[in-house]
């Protein structure tokens, strides 16, 4: 089958989920217009940025925190944890500690915080459990192996909103620097995971944070809490903020996208890339290239590099999940299944889409959730 590329950034036709105009021009570029439209990043995003600002800090002037910021000790999160400061917002800062942080990780995490007088707190999960629902997901033969990371760290934060009555979160995505992620490659939500594991899994699920349904309602609809990205409103120039980050407080770059924890980076830089012959990179080189902050010639040249990779990882994980050489290679192997394969909410979902297309326009959940997850989709490739 002949492989088609779109005409504009780097995605093509082997993600199962993609689809291409008259002007050759991909689905997920139209998508990044869309959003660029709504979110101008001028004097208007700066305007907008602001009065969230005022509105939030009038909402919580007897309380001791205003926003609840995620931080990974990467450079989003980091910057957003200042960028909150800047706007005079008392932030919280909440860490989802997976048991595999890596030390220059946790190095950034207190550095930046110290620096900016920020509170921190951390959940962490039990790390025998973890790992059995980790293998769970290598098991199960999916692609989506990171999803009890992304669904535990949005759990954590609603968490801790509610434990210190904030009602409000600011995340540190950007659709210029990130791209909006194909669905058929990264899907997640809570049911799948406990799908996953029930099935694959040898532990009981005690300390992971998990977002049944009921829960994730509660918090949308009854607390109200809202999900908030800056980043979206603001000319966001990765490379100018990871300069601003180490001279102002010592950050330490950690070699790449997602690289800031060790089994993110497993599954970015080694998993996928072997297993599925996907190298996630094209997705923030596209998103660059559609924001203009890198040529589509650029960033051919940027993949032409090997990802970086340290080989102790996988001997990590092999250790952490028990693994012996020949079971670890023998799950390389193993039939490739996707989310569609196992219970998950996308049905549900998918039936309750203008519910959700209600929520995204009032900040309770992400525009681009709505945009992926309640749109009927076609099976995804293996």
């Amino acid at each position: 089958m002949t492989v088609k590329t779109c005409s504009r950034c780097l995605y093509d036709s082997s993600i199962g989920s993609l689809s291409f105009d008259a002007e050759g021009v991909c689905n997920y570029c139209r998508i990044q217009e869309q959003l660029e439209a709504q979110h101008p990043t001028d004097a208007r995003g700066a305007a907008h940025l602001e009065a969230i600002a005022a509105k939030i800090k009038k909402e919580n002037r007897d309380k001791p925190y205003d926003v609840i910021v995620g931080v990974s000790g990467g450079c989003d999160s980091s910057f957003l944890v200042y960028q909150a400061k800047e706007l005079g917002l008392r932030p919280l800062a909440v860490h989802f500690d997976n048991t595999w942080n890596s030390t220059v990780a946790t190095e950034n995490i207190h550095a930046v915080l110290e620096a900016l007088d920020v509170d921190l707190y951390t959940y962490v999960v039990d790390n025998r459990e973890y790992d059995d629902i980790l293998r769970s997901f290598l098991l199960a033969g999916v692609k989506d192996i990171e999803t009890p990371t992304d669904i535990g760290l949005a759990s954590v934060l609603y968490m801790a909103c509610e434990k210190y009555d904030v009602k409000y979160i600011f995340e540190g995505h950007s659709f210029r620097s990130e791209g909006v992620a194909p669905l058929d490659w990264f899907y997640m939500d809570g049911k799948y995971i406990e799908s996953v594991h029930a099935q694959f899994g040898k532990l009981p699920m005690k300390t992971f944070p998990a977002m049944p349904m009921r829960k994730f309602l509660k918090w949308t609809c009854v607390d109200r809490i809202k999900k908030i990205r800056p980043l979206y409103h603001m000319n966001y120039q990765k490379k100018k903020v990871m300069e601003l980050l180490t001279r102002d407080f010592g950050w330490t770059w950690y070699g790449g996208h997602h690289l800031e924890n060790r089994y993110t980076a497993f599954c970015h830089s080694y998993w996928l890339p072997r297993r599925f012959g996907i190298d996630s990179r094209v997705l923030g080189y596209s998103a660059l290239i559609r924001s203009g902050q890198m040529t589509r010639e650029e960033g051919l040249e940027a993949m032409k590099e090997q990802p970086v990779f340290d080989d102790e990882i996988v001997n990590l994980v092999k250790k952490r999940f028990e693994l012996s050489d020949a079971e670890f290679e023998r799950l390389v192997a193993i039939p490739k299944k996707v989310y569609r394969d196992y219970p998950t909410y996308k049905p549900t979902f998918e039936k309750m889409r203008p519910f959700f297309w209600a929520l995204s326009r009032a900040d309770l959940v992400p525009k681009s959730f709505y945009i992926k997850y309640t749109a009927p989709a076609a099976r995804p490739s293996l």
